[in-house]
């Protein structure tokens, strides 16, 4: 396959440099545009009307100065020739699972691929810290050969997460739920070189609840989950109450 690579780490990120590699060496076609300097939970935004550039690190090999969205809205209108066959974002450097998904600029890049009607995951290894990214390049790679990547319906984008494992203990694959976390100690306080005080956001390691068929618990069992997900907000089963709401308030 044609495949476009790209991620919020970093173009020369330790999981998108391996899962290149290992795409690679299974026959894949790969094309690499991701962001020129670390841009981890920068969601969804872009950059309007702030010039950015396309520096060529390589053949096919692209570093872009934006977020990971603006990463594939500018490979998709100046690097592609629209035989890509799917977008990859990650490998991440950390899960996203739970509500994460909302902050993250590797599942934002996959959805934005969607967007432009590409057919696109997101990965993400599930450690900070003796990072096992070849696991998860290898999983993927034997997913993509069963054809997982034919399974990706219409507005949809599969999320998965794996565990930071050996690659012969990993248990299995599961398809999963979004999760639900908590962080505590979420903003720190520290001060300056200047003696002022100031704030950083990031807490300690997540606490996840105990959901069934969730993310979160079937990486803590040792399976790789895959999340298919979709943005779309619209709670419609909140209509008929809120249309009940609207006959007895509101105008017709």
């Amino acid at each position: 396959m044609n495949i476009l690579l790209t991620n919020d780490d970093g173009y020369d990120a330790q999981g998108i440099m391996i899962l290149a590699a290992e795409l690679k060496k299974n026959g894949h076609k790969v094309i690499i545009a991701a962001p020129l300097e670390q841009q981890s939970a920068k969601s969804h935004s872009i950059s309007l009307f702030k010039p950015m550039k396309i520096v060529e690190k390589g053949e096919k090999y692209f570093a872009i100065s934006g977020t990971p969205a603006d990463c594939m809205i500018l490979a998709s209108q100046l690097l592609l020739d629209n035989n890509i066959d799917l977008v990859i974002s990650g490998i991440n450097a950390g899960q996203n699972m739970g509500e994460d998904v909302l902050y993250s600029g590797t599942v934002a890049a996959a959805i934005e691929a969607m967007f432009l009607n590409f057919k696109a995951i997101a990965i993400s290894l599930a450690s900070y810290s003796n990072q096992k990214f070849i696991t998860a390049a290898r999983y993927l790679c034997e997913m993509l050969d069963k054809g997982i990547h034919e399974e990706i319906a219409e507005k949809e984008v599969l999320n998965i997460n794996v565990p930071n494992l050996e690659y012969n203990e990993i248990k299995g694959i599961k398809i999963t739920c979004i999760g639900h976390r908590k962080y505590y100690n979420f903003v720190r306080e520290e001060i300056d070189e200047n003696n002022e005080t100031v704030y950083l956001i990031g807490g300690d390691e997540p606490h996840w609840s105990e959901i069934e068929n969730s993310d979160a618990n079937a990486i803590q069992n040792g399976y790789i989950s895959v999340t298919p997900i979709a943005p779309d907000f619209t709670m419609k089963e909140s209509f008929t109450q809120l249309n009940k709401w609207l006959m007895k308030n509101g105008k017709n």
